[in-house]
C-alpha cells in the first residue's frame, strides 16, 4: 500500500469507475487530480483555439461536480494547468507518489502522454473502461476487428454479447497527502444561446454525474426511448434525441450506467425499435473506440487509412464555413448553431461535414478540428471515426459519403423552421 495519484481524464466520475477502484486497491493515500491543457496544439495548422469558451463552460461544470462527490466521501480535486508530462512529474515528486492510476485511452495524443510519464519514472497503471463492451468479450480480437460497422454489429449480436453490470461508486476514499496546494477550481463565464437544444446553462443538462444519472432517470420515466429511432434525426428541442452524448462525453456517466438503466426500462416498459436503436447508437461508439485500439496514428494521417492526402484548401472557404457563410441556408443554420451553442443534432452534423469534404472540397482534418473545438459533447473517438467514414478514408469499403443538402433541407426542414431560427430563411 502507498501513495497513488489517480489522474482523471475523459472519466469524470465516481461511479462505475474500474480505474479508480484499481487505484483505491493500492493506495494509503490518494490524490485525486486533473489536467487542463488547453493550448496544447502539436504542430496545429489550424487558426484557432483548441477549446472554445463554451467547451471550457461545460468542462468546468462537471470538474466542479466532480470535487463535491470527492469532498462528500473525504477528499477532493487537484486541479492543474499545463501538459501532464509536464506539470505532474514535480507534483508528484515533491508528496513521494511515485505510481499513477489513470483510463486508458487509445488516442495518439493521450498515448504520448503516458508514455512520457513512464519514460520520466513513474508507473503509469491505464485501465480500458470506455467501451460498453468488455474487449476481452468479442468474438474477435481488437487487431481483427471487422472492416464495417454492419459486420461488427451483427457479429456481436450473433455472439450475444452483453457488457458488465455497473459498478457502484465507493462510500470512502483515502485521504491526500499532507501539503496539497490545492488550487481553486475553473470558472468560465459563458453567454448561454436560449436556442441551444441542449442547454448545458440549465440545472437539468449539467455536465456532472449527479445531473447526468437525473437526465437519464427522467428520459426513462417520460417512455422517450420508444420513440427515439422515429425523432432521432430532429433538429430542434431537447427530446429528439436521448443527449446522452454530453455524459458520455465527459464521462460523467458510463455506457454501462446508461445500458443497465435502459435494461431495466425495456424489462417495465417492453423493448421496441426505438430503445433498440439506442443500443445500435452505443455499439457505434464502441467500434470507434475499437478502431482506435486497432489502428492508432493511422487514423490522424491525412490519408486516413488509403487514399490520397486531402488537397489544400482555401483558407477563405474555410473561414466561410466556420462563420455560416457559405451561401447554403441549411448549412450556414447548422454552423452557426454549432458556434453559437456548442451543439449540432446528428443530422446536421453529417450535412455540414459531408459540405466541406464534397462541396467545398475541404481538408476532413481542419472540420475534426473545427467540432473537436466547439462540441461541448466533443469525443475523440467518434469525431475522428466519423469524420474520416464520411470522407472515405476508413475501414468502410463504400467510399466517401456526400449528402445532398438541398434534399437534406427538403426532407428534415421542410417548413424552414429551423433556418429561420439561425437566422437564414
Amino acid at each position: 500500500m502507498s501513495a497513488v495519484a489517480y489522474w482523471f481524464r475523459h472519466d469524470l466520475r465516481l461511479g462505475d469507475n474500474p480505474a479508480l477502484c484499481q487505484a483505491l486497491a493500492h493506495a494509503d493515500t490518494l490524490l485525486p487530480l486533473v489536467c487542463l491543457d488547453d493550448h496544447w496544439q502539436p504542430h496545429s495548422p489550424w487558426p484557432f483555439a483548441r477549446l472554445s469558451p463554451a467547451r471550457q463552460r461545460v468542462r468546468a461544470d462537471a470538474i466542479a461536480a466532480l470535487d463535491a462527490a470527492l469532498q462528500a466521501r473525504g477528499s477532493r480535486l487537484l486541479v492543474l494547468h499545463g501538459a501532464p508530462q509536464q506539470v505532474l512529474p514535480p507534483l508528484l515528486a515533491r508528496h513521494g507518489v511515485q505510481r499513477i492510476v489513470a483510463e486508458d485511452i487509445a488516442a495518439p495524443e493521450e498515448q504520448a502522454q503516458v508514455a512520457a510519464l513512464r519514460l520520466a519514472g513513474f508507473a503509469v497503471d491505464t485501465v480500458w473502461q470506455s467501451t460498453l463492451l468488455d474487449p476481452a468479450s468479442l468474438p474477435f480480437a481488437p487487431a481483427v476487428l471487422p472492416a464495417s460497422f454492419t459486420a461488427f454489429r451483427q457479429r456481436v449480436e450473433a455472439a450475444g454479447v452483453r457488457p458488465p453490470a455497473p459498478l457502484a461508486a465507493p462510500a470512502r476514499l483515502p485521504p491526500p497527502p499532507a501539503g496539497v496546494d490545492w488550487q481553486p477550481l475553473p470558472f468560465i463565464d459563458v453567454q448561454p444561446d436560449p436556442r441551444s437544444s441542449l442547454p448545458w446553462h440549465l440545472p437539468a443538462a449539467h455536465a456532472g454525474e449527479a445531473a447526468g444519472l437525473a437526465h437519464l432517470q427522467q428520459y426513462l420515466a417520460r417512455d422517450l426511448p420508444r420513440t427515439y429511432k422515429a425523432t432521432r434525426n430532429g433538429l430542434v428541442g431537447q427530446d429528439y434525441s436521448s443527449k446522452w452524448s454530453l455524459w458520455l462525453a465527459l464521462g460523467s456517466v458510463s455506457a454501462r450506467t446508461l445500458y443497465a438503466a435502459l435494461q431495466g426500462y425495456e424489462a417495465q416498459h417492453g423493448a421496441s425499435d426505438g430503445s433498440y436503436w439506442l443500443w445500435f447508437e452505443l455499439l457505434w461508439r464502441d467500434y470507434f473506440r475499437l478502431l482506435h485500439v486497432q489502428y492508432g496514428a493511422r487514423l490522424y494521417r491525412g490519408r486516413g487509412l488509403h487514399g490520397q492526402p486531402p488537397a489544400p484548401m482555401a483558407d477563405a472557404a474555410f473561414a466561410r464555413w466556420c462563420q455560416g457563410r457559405t451561401g447554403h441556408a441549411f448549412i450556414d443554420a447548422g454552423m452557426r448553431e454549432l458556434a453559437a451553442t456548442g451543439y449540432l443534432s446528428n443530422r446536421l452534423r453529417q450535412n455540414v461535414a459531408s459540405y466541406l469534404l464534397h462541396d467545398l472540397g475541404g481538408d476532413w482534418r481542419a472540420g475534426a478540428a473545427w467540432f473537436e473545438a466547439q462540441l461541448v459533447d466533443y469525443d475523440v473517438y467518434s469525431n475522428q471515426g466519423n469524420w474520416l467514414y464520411l470522407a472515405g478514408r476508413g475501414t468502410d469499403p463504400r467510399g466517401s459519403r456526400r449528402f445532398n443538402p438541398d434534399k437534406q433541407a427538403a426532407d428534415y426542414d421542410a417548413d424552414g423552421a429551423y433556418r429561420r431560427l439561425w437566422g437564414t430563411r
